[in-house]
């Protein structure tokens, strides 16, 4: 049993998504604490808890927060050990819970982990938001194990280990209680996309780790509130991806690093354009002109997370460039960057852990 540990799952307008996904949930979490969080949603979401999950605990917030301020309201009424931030539509598997539990706990300084995300519709396939672990590349693009831009590989056991990872997924991802709180949770001004990115950079920063448990597994949906095509995604994956940077990079790096991202980013608006998708160049143009109105704000959140570790100082990080190794090189799979595999932690080593027997949707 597990009561140390709370599941919680942020809905808006999640119905059917509640009633599909909770009850893996509720069958396979080993009495861990469930709580949804709903974000003022419009549908009948909180009836449908009402009628149908009536042991399930729930938050109601009175305006839609957002992803970030959504948690970080929520969490700070619930007293648990280990948060663990689940979206409403992941299917979880039998034992889901146990690695990422006995990672945190022999790990005194990993703040956070992600299991392994397997995309629902095709169980075999790696999940977009999270694949085998989150990377960033010396620019700040995302990249996983598993997933390099819109490719996605096949899961044949190649990243069933455990291992620090630069960042882990918010569609899934355990947090230590007392170092969420103690780094204020997620950046609210970010509202959603890119915030566990950010937080997870600011546990590096603090002194603390995050890693990736692949012996557990989940089942993500994926896109269940903004599809990746829509503008409002784009808009906030530009503008907090500059904010991201801005936030975290080291001082020595960060006037190269923040002017080349920048050019990247107009060459991705001409790409769109290119391909008919102008509400997504317009968005980011937005972005960028939003970023720098509020580059002040930004400057101050900046301070407050000082120290800033350099590029090779983080675990997870290809110190090469996405961009041109994916379109310049073509590059597609997470094994044809050669990332070296060692773990980069100076003073221990990646645990050697098994693989569980992994149940079925």
């Amino acid at each position: 049993m597990l009561p140390h540990v709370a599941v919680v799952i942020l809905n808006w307008n999640g119905r059917e998504l509640l009633r599909t996904f909770l009850p893996s949930v509720l069958a396979h979490s080993d009495g861990a604490r469930v709580v949804v969080v709903d974000n003022a949603s419009t549908d009948d979401s909180v009836e449908l808890l009402g009628g149908f999950f009536p042991t399930i605990e729930v938050i109601q917030h009175s305006e839609n927060l957002g992803f970030c301020a959504g948690y970080n309201q929520a969490l700070a009424r619930i007293d648990a050990a280990y948060y663990v931030l689940l979206n409403s539509d992941v299917a979880v598997t039998p034992g889901w819970l146990r690695p990422l539990v006995a990672l945190l706990d022999r790990q005194p300084l990993a703040a956070a982990c992600q299991p392994k995300l397997l995309a629902y519709a095709e169980p075999m396939q790696f999940e977009y938001a999270g694949a085998g672990g989150g990377y960033l590349d010396r620019l700040g693009y995302p990249l996983c194990r598993g997933r390099l831009f819109e490719t996605l590989e096949t899961d044949h056991g190649q990243y069933n280990d455990a291992r620090p990872v630069a960042w882990a997924s918010g569609a899934c991802m355990m947090v230590r209680a007392s170092t969420w709180h103690k780094l204020d949770g997620l950046e609210t001004a970010f509202f959603a996309h890119m915030e566990e990115i950010d937080l997870c950079w600011r546990f590096w920063n603090a002194g603390y780790e995050v890693w990736y448990e692949g012996s557990s597994t989940v089942f993500h949906v994926g896109g269940g509130t903004l599809h990746k095509s829509n503008p409002r995604k784009t808009y906030l994956n530009f503008r907090n991806g500059l904010a991201l940077l801005y936030k975290n990079a080291p001082q020595s790096e960060l006037g190269g690093i923040f002017i080349q991202r920048i050019a990247l980013d107009w060459i991705a608006a001409l790409r769109m354009l290119g391909q008919g998708a102008i509400a997504d160049a317009r968005a980011v143009l937005r972005a960028h002109r939003d970023f720098f109105k509020n580059r002040n704000y930004w400057r101050q959140q900046r301070m407050a997370a000082r120290p800033h570790l350099l590029v090779s100082e983080r675990p997870g990080v290809y110190v090469g460039s996405l961009v041109w190794a994916y379109f310049g090189l073509g590059k597609r799979t997470f094994t044809d960057l050669q990332i070296p595999d060692g773990t980069p932690l100076p003073s221990q080593r990646a645990a050697q852990v098994h693989p569980e027997s992994q149940g079925k949707v």
